[in-house]
């Protein structure tokens, strides 16, 4: 075995987590490479082909590169895991009128867990990713900051993660750009992959239409939901909608009704089956409810000043966090935010450093 010990390294095939698994076999760590199989797009009934980090293509060349640097390589087969878990939470957030975030489940609850089984079962010490995120420490305690490249920071999508993860997570590429590691990629040979578009969609859904997705899984939902009543802001009814699953807070396009005036929608109320629309000055919030914590730097989320974001890519707003007992916090906004989403991810900073996340649970 390596000096540097034995390292179970995800490899989706992409840029990003290649690129790790050869750093740290440069480094001489020994790897072993696995590929997760996490979903078979072809059942859902998609129109798109199979894209992303499942597809037969992206294992290959996880398995390829591989093969070429001498380590070993495995794939395997978490598509029960996987579905049991991320897919069926999808549809139920969605069917309880709230907007979910899949990557930040799968990464919390499957990814990790599963890594950390094989792992366990391949004699590894250690596991890593192609995220760009930073693992520091704090007075004992593991915790996430931002990577490097401020346009590829992942920080967001890892709040979840516990202790146990962070003490055996690496994360080779916080330190660098998004532009360094397609140069490490082109200066080892492999042209094609430093040039390798990336995937924003979720797997399960690489046409980007949940609403298909939600329809395809299932096949009586427009019949279940029925349609149900537009509202304004004052509770006035202003027309029908075809199904309050396929509208999310903030949405403005595709509302099937003209109000001669730009409309957004503001909350969702699943139970009456309302959808209720309003100006963009509706979506402004001065606060809002987290619950299903996690806490990173601190051994429980403080009362402290945290910049707080409540999306990927959202620059985040100046707030103030005051815990409401073990599993609940209110923040307070100091200036109004746009488009609080219940099931959304809501995340606490330090400067770079994740206090700790959790999800939106409403506004206040």
């Amino acid at each position: 075995m390596s000096k540097k010990g034995r390292v179970l390294v995800a490899m989706s095939g992409g840029i990003d987590s290649t690129v790790a698994a050869m750093m740290l076999h440069e480094e001489g760590y020994e790897v072993v490479g696995i590929t997760m199989k996490t979903w078979d797009y072809a059942s859902s009934g998609g129109s798109k082909k199979e894209t992303g980090c499942c597809s037969l293509d992206s294992i290959n060349d996880a398995r390829e590169v591989a093969v070429h640097m001498g380590f070993h390589h495995f794939i395997i087969d978490i598509r029960d895991e996987f579905g049991d878990y991320v897919i069926d939470n999808f549809v139920e957030e969605y069917m309880a009128g709230r907007t979910p975030n899949p990557c930040v489940l799968c990464n919390t609850h499957i990814k990790w867990s599963a890594l950390l089984k094989r792992a366990d079962a391949m004699d590894c010490e250690f596991i890593a990713t192609g995220h760009y995120a930073v693992i520091n420490e704090h007075g004992g305690r593991k915790y996430i900051s931002k990577g490097k490249d401020d346009r590829k920071d992942q920080s967001y999508v890892l709040w979840g993660l516990s202790q146990e993860c962070l003490d055996r997570s690496q994360f080779p590429l916080g330190n660098y750009t998004k532009d360094e590691i397609r140069k490490m990629a082109y200066d080892w040979g492999h042209e094609a992959l430093s040039k390798k578009a990336e995937s924003y969609e979720i797997c399960f859904v690489p046409d980007n239409d949940y609403r298909g997705f939600l329809k395809r899984r299932i096949p009586d939902l427009e019949t279940k939901v029925g349609k149900g009543s537009f509202r304004d802001v004052s509770g006035k009814v202003i027309g029908e909608h075809s199904g309050y699953p396929f509208y999310t807070i903030g949405q403005r396009k595709g509302l099937g009704i003209a109000l001669g005036k730009p409309a957004y929608v503001t909350e969702i109320i699943p139970e009456e089956t309302v959808v209720v629309l309003g100006d963009v000055a509706d979506l402004m919030k001065n606060g809002m409810t987290v619950y299903k914590l996690n806490s990173m730097k601190y051994p429980t989320i403080p009362s402290i000043e945290s910049t707080t974001q409540i999306r990927y890519n959202d620059k985040g707003s100046m707030s103030l966090l005051k815990p409401q007992g073990n599993d609940e916090v209110a923040v307070e906004f100091y200036s109004h935010v746009r488009g609080v989403a219940p099931g959304q991810s809501a995340v606490f900073y330090e400067g770079d450093d994740v206090i700790g996340g959790g999800i939106i649970k409403g506004s206040l």
